[in-house]
């Protein structure tokens, strides 16, 4: 089973269009799901993305094969395009760097606010509570974080419709990574 944790309902909107995913409820999360997939909305934030993550490790029984994958928009500096998409190897979370198993050499900044200015790289405000979640639960064998660039520190810009788009014409090349 693939396992993906978004932030946002239209980073699921574009799963849900491209999979015919189903909706329900786990807990307070809005989930979506096929034979293959299983997504959950976490809502922004880090302690969302740690608590939506660890409801999933909580509710199923975890395989072998089972990949967990955090997945979203970031921002980024003009060193990335608009849409590139980000294999994500270490996250910076309050000065520290935790280390997940890519052989990425991209680094991740998480904060607990939006950025509105190039002090980072890349950056977002969920990966490092995902880390947590499946860091501390052994019988994950695989987990991934991919990101999609969606500004370069302009969150004034994002809208729904823009933030399905991007990951929607993403899918493909995300299901090319985890595989």
């Amino acid at each position: 089973m693939l396992y993906i944790i978004v932030a946002l309902k239209a980073e699921a909107q574009a799963f849900v269009d491209k999979f015919s995913l189903n909706k329900f409820s786990l807990n307070k999360f809005t989930c979506f799901q096929n034979e293959n997939i299983t997504l959950i909305v976490s809502g922004i934030g880090i302690n969302n993305a740690m608590h939506a993550t660890q409801t999933l490790i909580n509710y199923y029984d975890i395989s072998d094969e089972d990949t967990y994958l955090n997945l979203g928009i970031c921002g980024a500096c003009k060193d990335f395009s608009i849409g590139e998409i980000i294999d994500i190897g270490s996250i910076e979370y309050q000065k520290r760097i935790y280390t997940l198993q890519s052989d990425s050499s991209h680094m991740i900044t998480c904060v607990d606010h939006e950025i509105n200015h190039n002090e980072y790289k890349i950056v977002d405000m969920e990966s490092f509570g995902f880390y947590e979640a499946v860091s501390h639960s052994p019988a994950i064998k695989k987990h991934k974080i991919i990101k999609v660039v969606s500004d370069h520190f302009e969150p004034d810009i994002i809208t729904k419709e823009y933030t399905k788009s991007l990951i929607f014409n993403t899918i493909s090349i995300v299901k090319k990574l985890i595989s």
